[in-house]
């Protein structure tokens, strides 16, 4: 993975992690995001690299020598986005504590909402 391009770590076998990806596919103008399942041989091997929390239960962006998780990942994903989706940073303004609170409790319950699959769309590469 070229350390230039943000990279996002996924759960590659949710639904909605899978249709985030989709969409941020679709929207990124500049083709700069590159992306990896969490599952994955060079997923894990990148996660190896940042202190996150061992049960990490989120998306995570890997940019600028930083790893961002859940509301945070987010936020920084609309941020390189090009607008509207840009704009999203305006809820960098509710406090971090219950913009994670609401991360979580999507989280928590993604698979029995959207549903999950056998294995990632991408592979294992």
């Amino acid at each position: 993975m070229n350390k230039h391009h943000p990279v996002v770590l996924f759960d590659g076998i949710c639904n909605l992690c899978n249709g985030t990806v989709s969409f941020i596919l679709k929207k990124d103008k500049k083709n700069q995001f590159r992306f990896l399942a969490i599952q994955s041989k060079e997923g894990k091997i990148m996660l190896e690299n940042y202190p996150l929390p061992f049960e990490n239960d989120s998306v995570i962006l890997i940019y600028k020598g930083c790893a961002f998780i859940e509301s945070d990942a987010a936020l920084e994903i609309a941020k390189l986005l090009s607008a509207p989706w840009k704009w999203f940073v305006i809820f960098e303004c509710v406090p971090k504590k219950w913009r994670d609170k609401m991360y979580r409790w999507i989280a928590k319950n993604r698979y029995s909402w959207f549903g999950k699959k056998d294995s990632c769309d991408l592979g294992d590469e």
